[in-house]
């Protein structure tokens, strides 16, 4: 059936003010501030060059273990924490600890042994898990990245993971969608007891003493130098930073945060409460939305915004279907996509149902 669609134009307008200007950020080989409700870059420098990024890697390795096994799973540690070294855990061979417990051992410590265990458990190998990241960071439009090992690690033993700062702001905007990333990534401190003996780790991101950090990870190598990246909540937007080569990281994603703080705001575009489409005749007018929309914008802006809904004319159709989306554009970009549904009246069912009956009878 050929789909025929609404189309609806609406102009959000607010007023102007001055923007205040980004200090300096020298010290980062490249740097970039995104906004991780529509992925929409608000700074950066070098945002696309492809780098080592060190242990920033195991942002990765963690999301895909979470979406694809049970974290509460028994992992038995066996000889393949006999491939790590650098940064670890220290687990022995025979321990047994929750697939969880090594997660926070991954993200917190930045455990190389769990890396490689985590790849082993959730994948059979560290090879097919290799593969597996590379085919997620293609999924997810990450065009710089290449993984090649599950923690980051390089050296003359080991070829070292390749992204730049824009690929791993959408790979952890995505992660920050789990809610079990979510809790993992800003854990402060987390204890942990074995068949073998008790751990007590602390996170290495000093930037979770600030009540705004809600997260990250922490990298270096001496070829890749510092890498960093960090996840907030300023002022009601969520942002995430990351830096590459930045030997003054902590204070380069401070600055980047107040920089957001002074320069944007988060704006209400949709509101799930009283949503409506101008115009609609076809669905009388029973249209949602599952979710508020918010944007991230500076003040001068906020006048070129642009709703466009489309809308397609089902005949027939289930209460709660969806039913069309509506884009929300900043000039010619595309900013978010909101799915659009359909409430079914009580008076259109029992027709509906009345329909259906009557056509058995007919010829």
């Amino acid at each position: 059936m050929k789909q025929k669609y609404l189309f609806v134009l609406i102009a959000i307008m607010l007023l102007i003010t001055p923007t205040k200007v980004l200090a300096s950020t020298s010290s980062a080989s490249s740097y970039v501030l995104m906004d991780m409700n529509t992925n929409r870059v608000l700074a950066s420098k070098n945002a696309h060059n492809s780098k080592l990024i060190a242990s920033i890697s195991k942002i990765m390795t963690c999301i895909l273990a979470i979406e694809n096994k049970n974290l509460d799973d028994i992992v038995v540690v066996d000889e393949t924490i006999n491939e790590a070294h650098g940064s670890g855990i220290y687990i022995e061979v025979g321990e047994e600890m929750t697939l969880r417990d090594l997660l926070y051992g991954l993200m917190l410590r930045s455990g190389n042994d769990a890396a490689v265990m985590i790849a082993k458990y959730v994948a059979g190998s560290i090879e097919d898990f290799v593969t597996m990241m590379n085919e997620k960071a293609k999924e997810l439009g990450m065009n710089n990245t290449t993984f090649n090992n599950p923690s980051g690690l390089d050296d003359d033993n080991t070829e070292g993971n390749y992204s730049s700062c824009y690929d791993m702001a959408l790979l952890t905007s995505y992660a920050m969608q789990n809610e079990d990333y979510r809790t993992i990534t800003k854990t402060k401190k987390h204890i942990v007891k074995t068949n073998k003996k008790t751990y007590s780790w602390t996170n290495k991101n000093k930037l979770l003493s600030y009540d705004y950090i809600t997260g990250g990870k922490t990298g270096y190598t001496k070829n890749a130098g510092r890498t960093l990246v960090s996840t907030a909540h300023v002022d009601d937007m969520d942002l995430v930073v990351v830096t590459i080569r930045d030997g003054d990281d902590w204070n380069t994603h401070k600055e980047l945060y107040e920089y957001a703080e002074n320069n944007y705001e988060s704006y209400k575009v949709l509101n799930k409460e009283n949503y409506q489409v101008f115009g609609d005749t076809y669905y009388n007018g029973n249209l949602y939305i599952k979710e508020d929309v918010y944007v991230t914008l500076k003040e001068d802006e906020t006048g070129n915004l642009i709703s466009h809904v489309k809308l397609t004319k089902l005949k027939n159709y289930q209460n709660n279907e969806e039913v069309g989306v509506n884009e929300i554009y900043l000039d010619d970009k595309l900013l978010t996509t909101t799915k659009i549904y359909v409430h079914k009246n009580q008076e259109e069912e029992k027709k509906s149902f009345w329909e259906t009956i009557f056509s058995w009878f007919k010829l």
